[in-house]
């Protein structure tokens, strides 16, 4: 009985939302969670469950598994909007089910919080998760990346098959004992690839089996990369999965020697595709639907977009913030083109979880790349623009070039009269929704 109203109620509370124009994502589940914290172990699912967690990248991953599913013809259903936390999957799973607790569709996929993951399931419920990655990300909440990697595995009980990332170390590390199936991902030897680690720290560097320090092959970045122990206890030689011949700007490359599209010129879009094509392999979906879905009907990238101001085009790289690592892609894209630039940084909010407004991070993001002639203008926006500032003046970089926005709403006027090249955001995801509003509003003024 109590099951039956929390559904209805959640149901409820999402037409009450909708019909108020509110984001009805997390509120609905927010009051029926805490009704009953167990309501969703007594949900009846489908035969796939399949989960998507890890620091970075498993929007872009979750939002390509979903389109392959649907070209292979499934009935699936997964949260889109992004809300990962325990509530909104409540309320996804809730308004997705019969009276009774019987989910209504083929699959369920989720996008999970890494940390939240414990409290979204039983240890049996979960058919499939794929984690991206574990790095440094978040730390006044996570702690280390241990600490991260070990919540996750101690959720699961071996009936959940691991898709995971074998260029990460620290996350092959983890599921060494693991009891279950463990399938490894991974993308050998790109054009970016460097041989000494050019970031100030990188994590998970020793065997976990002997202890001594792992020689790398290559990085990709941070402490992704091609590893092994010299004593041949552990490594990365062995993957199930292989992206080979990786070129970015030709938005292309091979998985286990099937050429595949991809749908942006970042490195991390080529992991969520070979994430992706390694789980849709593992649950059977043939060769033939996931290269129709990745390289005929493919999808646009959530990440990365593009927009003209006065012919000048703006890309986006929604960079992820308390994420050293997905700073350092951004980045690393942008000090990769070779024509004039402008580059927008900063952030209202540290973090959408919590007001510990620690900045510490900033201080691991590698902004030395900025030291290009080629960047012309570097506008500083947001509640903390000083503290970027006072970080990349230690990281050298020419204070000549900074330009402080105070009032956002001044932001096109400043960008037209005192900049010139193309435009790189590189923000996190609030601010990409604050500088998107105001181009509409050009636009808008101009037609």
């Amino acid at each position: 009985m109590l099951r039956a109203i929390q559904i209805l109620l959640n149901k409820f509370l999402t037409l009450l939302c909708k019909l108020t124009h509110r984001n009805g994502s997390v509120f609905p589940g927010s009051i029926t969670y805490n009704i009953n914290q167990k309501i969703l172990d007594k949900i009846k699912y489908p035969k796939y469950v399949i989960g998507v967690t890890g620091s970075s990248g498993k929007g872009t991953t979750t939002n390509l598994i979903y389109h392959i599913l649907k070209q292979a013809g499934m009935d699936v259903i997964y949260n889109d909007s992004g809300s990962n936390g325990i509530r909104a999957i409540t309320t996804l799973i809730l308004n997705n089910c019969t009276i009774t607790g019987k989910f209504k569709h083929e699959v369920l996929l989720l996008e999970l919080d890494e940390r939240h993951l414990h409290l979204a399931f039983n240890k049996k419920k979960m058919t499939h998760l794929v984690i991206t990655n574990i790095t440094r990300d978040q730390p006044a909440r996570n702690g280390t990346l241990n600490l991260v990697t070990k919540s996750i595995i101690e959720a699961l009980d071996g009936s959940t098959t691991l898709i995971i990332n074998g260029d990460d170390p620290g996350l092959v590390a983890h599921t060494l004992n693991y009891p279950g199936k463990v399938i490894l991902y991974g993308i050998r030897k790109t054009s970016d690839s460097y041989h000494k680690p050019i970031v100030k720290a990188v994590d998970n560097a020793y065997c976990p089996i002997c202890h001594k320090k792992l020689i790398y092959n290559y990085y990709h970045y941070g402490h992704i990369g091609s590893y092994y122990c010299p004593s041949n206890d552990f490594s990365n030689q062995s993957l199930d999965f292989e992206g080979t011949n990786v070129d970015l700007d030709a938005k292309k490359m091979k998985i286990n020697n099937t050429d595949i599209f991809l749908n942006n010129n970042i490195l991390y879009t080529a992991y969520a595709t070979i994430a992706s094509y390694s789980l849709c392999k593992t649950i059977k979906v043939s060769d033939e639907v996931i290269k129709d879905a990745l390289n005929v009907h493919q999808i646009k990238s959530k990440r990365a977009k593009r927009y003209y101001l006065d012919n000048r085009e703006i890309i986006m790289l929604e960079s992820k913030n308390e994420n050293a690592l997905s700073y350092y892609q951004s980045l690393k894209y942008i000090s990769n083109i070779k024509n004039e630039k402008t580059v927008i940084l900063g952030f209202e909010n540290v973090s959408r979880r919590y007001k510990y407004n620690d900045i510490s991070w900033l201080w691991d993001v590698d902004f030395e790349l900025l030291n290009d002639e080629l960047i012309t203008s570097i506008i500083l926006i947001g509640r903390f623009k000083y503290d970027v500032a006072t970080r990349l003046n230690y990281a050298n970089v020419d204070l000549k070039k900074i330009i402080f926005v105070e009032d956002l709403n001044d932001l096109i006027k400043i960008i037209k009269e005192q900049t010139v090249g193309d435009i790189y955001t590189m923000v996190c995801f609030d601010m990409t929704e604050n500088i998107l509003k105001l181009l509409k509003e050009e636009e808008n003024a101009n037609n």
